[in-house]
């Protein structure tokens, strides 16, 4: 008998010594209490305004009703800035899928009072009813020292919202809007220009002309994804590995802008920028960010049901150019899906930052790591080059020296994952790592059909009748709940969401960030699936010191309520050395991850470090000049133009 069941035997053994060898240690509760001391977060309900048409799901295209639920499962956005011009960033822009609108409306920290929340109207360029909005992204698109609104949807182009120069405070009427793609409605009322369906979006100066371009990333192929009154006409993904037949990706550069009551702003699209295979894929999220040290953003497109890319910046002023790069790996040891611009995964969120403290941009990325579902994982690409010219030279040459670790990290696995972002809430110089998640919350559980899905053989994918039913009342992962990733003493992350009460099992999808009451501690908004979205004031106790610089272009200063102190350098760099030796580094960033936006504002904790630091900051100015300069800063926050030279301007 005992020969009978020796082989299985053996194999029971080899399994579990297997688990003993590769499982990864987990912090004891009384290690994660501990690590969750220094934290405190406050929930807060947003104004919204009231009056508005609810929905608890899309209307559809025919040939999608029986996945209406999946459908409907993007749309929930957070944007934080500073709209009206009073030195904070306690504005948000937020879409709200359950009444399918976007609100401006104040943070709910002190002069909430300041104007009372409004939805954007794109009145009098024309819409239909079968566009949706998906994210908003703030920025400064005519250069007049404005923050104008930039927003995407389902169904149509992009409609950008300038400030107007005469609004004498924040209003629907304070915006004037315009097409980002000119001529894309032929006239009259009801929109009939190409159907969109977009899902990512950022600001960056592509050709260093001091200027910002914009990228549009798009998820399904333009068609009536929400017409309800048509039938067919639409496509799934032709894989769940390689799917190559998403919605187009375009890049716009700016060629002009001009203030006033009706303020415009032009730019032309950038024609053949990427090949088909690059620009194809169904995009989710997308993160602008020079990592080469040549003043030119890089672009990270993170996309749904295939491999991501990391795009090269070889621009010139005026002529935009992107080149794919790729991890080469380790030969026979670094799997295909593990390998940057190779991965099947489905890839969701994006942010840049550092996570080993050396200095140089990493790179995570949220896909979807459910266990028992689909088993994927998220990746923390950490960079391998010596320095940043090794960095430059292997980017030129094709190849991508980031290494995935999340694993030993302990960020492997999150769940259903979307946004992500990194973000020093305690301000001792070690950023967490926030993280949305949760796909459409139910009463039936539809893993078993969606697994089916996925081991489908590929060419019934296409076509939408094959895929499982996924309606109202349906659940996918819908009990999954934020992650709040902390770095412990031996260097890997926990989830500490339940300790520090953020694990609120409801899907969620853009995380914003930014100080939103001047008190030196990042705040953070989560916007949320078929939920009210949550602002989390930061209470931490006992946190360091820090610095905060607004980064902004000098020009001649703007006029009303409006203009605040000017246009934010979007990709200027800061370098921070303290006295003990550490390198922190951080950038003016122009919208990076899925649906959530952090400020223009960059934000470095210095722990306990109580006299000045030394800044290396680099930018370009209006002109597109290249420029560098090293500065000697207190703690605290800072003011500073960016011309030939940085000024500070008010403290």
């Amino acid at each position: 008998m005992f020969r009978r069941q020796l082989a299985g035997l053996v194999a029971l053994v080899l399994l579990t010594g297997m688990y003993v060898l590769v499982r990864q240690p987990e912090a004891n509760a009384d290690e994660r209490r501990a690590m969750a001391e220094p934290y405190r977060f406050t929930p807060m309900s947003l104004p919204m305004p009231g009056g508005l048409p609810q929905q608890s799901i899309r209307r559809v295209n025919g040939a999608y009703q029986h996945l209406a639920a999946w459908i409907s499962s993007v749309g929930a956005g957070a944007a934080m800035n500073d709209l009206d011009g009073d030195g904070l960033a306690n504005d948000l822009c937020v879409t709200d899928p359950r009444v399918d609108r976007v609100v401006v409306t104040p943070a709910p920290t002190a002069g909430a009072d300041r104007y009372q929340p409004f939805v954007l109207d794109p009145a009098p360029l024309p819409m239909n009813p079968y566009v949706a909005p998906m994210g908003c992204l703030p920025g400064d698109l005519n250069a007049d020292g404005r923050t104008d609104l930039l927003v995407y949807w389902w169904g149509r182009t992009p409609v950008v919202f300038l400030a107007r120069a005469d609004a004498t405070g924040l209003s629907r009427a304070a915006y004037h809007p315009v097409e980002l793609v000119p001529g894309a409605a032929t006239g009259g009322s009801r929109y009939d220009g190409p159907k969109w369906n977009t899902n990512a979006a950022t600001l960056a100066d592509f050709d260093g002309d001091g200027h910002l371009d914009v990228y549009i990333g798009n998820y399904f192929p333009d068609s009536a994804v929400l017409d309800d009154t048509v039938h067919g006409g639409v496509a799934m993904n032709r894989s769940m590995s390689n799917g190559l037949n998403g919605g187009e990706d375009h890049v716009f550069r700016w060629t002009g802008g001009t203030a006033g009551a009706t303020p415009s702003a032009s730019f032309a699209e950038v024609p053949d920028v990427f090949d088909t295979k690059v620009s194809r894929g169904w995009t989710l999220a997308v993160a602008a960010n020079d990592l080469d040290g040549d003043q030119l953003p890089e672009l990270y497109v993170a996309n749904d049901f295939g491999p991501d890319r990391l795009l090269h910046n070889r621009s010139e002023r005026g002529r935009i150019a992107f080149a794919p790069v790729e991890s080469p790996g380790l030969p026979g040891l670094t799997p295909k899906s593990k390998r940057l611009g190779h991965d099947s995964f489905k890839g969701m969120g994006v942010d840049f930052g550092d996570i080993d403290g050396d200095g140089m941009f990493d790179l995570y990325v949220g896909n979807i790591t459910t266990s028992f579902g689909i088993q994927e994982s998220n990746f923390a690409f950490v960079n391998t080059a010596a320095d940043t010219a090794a960095l430059r030279a292997a980017l030129w040459a094709g190849e991508a020296p980031w290494h995935d670790r999340s694993a030993e990290l302990g960020l492997a696995w999150s769940g259903w994952s979307w946004d992500v972002k990194f973000g020093d809430f305690t301000n001792r110089g070690d950023p967490a790592i926030v993280q949305t998640s949760g796909f459409v919350k139910g009463e039936v559980n539809r893993w078993a059909q969606l697994q089916e899905a996925a081991t489908a053989n590929d060419d019934l994918l296409a076509n939408p009748r094959w895929w499982p039913k996924v309606e109202q009342g349906d659940d996918i992962a819908g009990g999954q709940h934020l992650a709040f990733h902390v770095r412990g003493a031996d260097g890997r992350y926990e989830d500490l969401s339940h300790e520090l009460g953020l694990a609120d099992r409801v899907p969620s999808r853009g995380i914003a960030t930014a100080d939103a009451d001047g008190d030196g501690r990042l705040d953070l908004v989560v916007a949320r699936q078929w939920d009210a979205p949550v602002f989390y004031r930061n209470d931490s106790p006992d946190t360091g010191s820090f610095l905060t610089l607004r980064l902004l272009h000098e020009q001649a200063p703007a006029a009303g309520p409006l203009a605040g102190a000017g246009s934010p350098v979007v990709g200027a760099q800061v370098r921070v050395t303290t006295p003990d030796g550490r390198v922190l580094i951080d950038r003016v960033d122009g919208g990076s991850g899925h649906s959530g936006r952090r400020s223009n504002e960059v934000s470095l904790g210095l722990d306990d470090v109580t006299g000045p630091v030394s800044v290396h900051l680099t930018w370009r100015d209006r002109s597109g000049a290249p420029h560098e300069q090293e500065l000697t800063l207190a703690p605290g926050r800072h003011t500073l133009t960016l011309g030939s030279q940085a000024r500070e301007v008010s403290r």
